[in-house]
């Protein structure tokens, strides 16, 4: 008898190792990299039009598969951008995050230029 006790406690681990593996685990996939910080949606599209002050359209394309028909189907949405600088011009390929209103129907703004038009 006493010698399966032994086993037994050889073989459980202690709560102390236990939460010491869980801790290390948590401080380890805590900082990743590439991970965002908040869960604005962020698109990328081409300007369609810098008309306004402030303000350019950006046109985003999403492909998404037909319900019915199973074919895959383009579908576009024009995006309000906040653009402070003024800088962007037409045919840019930029990338836009959520972001509160700014206005009627502003309510996404330049996170960076992927590629300027040609």
């Amino acid at each position: 008898m006493p010698d399966d006790a032994t086993e037994t406690t050889l073989t459980q681990p202690t709560e102390s190792t236990e939460t010491a593996a869980v801790a290390s685990d948590t401080e380890v996939s805590a900082p990743q990299l590439g991970a965002r910080k908040n869960a604005r949606k962020i698109r990328e599209g081409l300007v369609s039009s810098v008309a306004m002050d402030k303000t350019a359209i950006v046109i985003s394309t999403d492909r998404v598969r037909h319900r019915r028909y199973n074919k895959t189907v383009q579908r576009n949405t024009r995006l309000y951008v906040h653009d402070e600088t003024n800088q962007l011009s037409v045919g840019d390929r930029v990338r836009v995050q959520e972001t509160r209103p700014l206005s009627k129907t502003k309510r996404w703004r330049l996170v960076e230029i992927v590629e300027r038009a040609r």
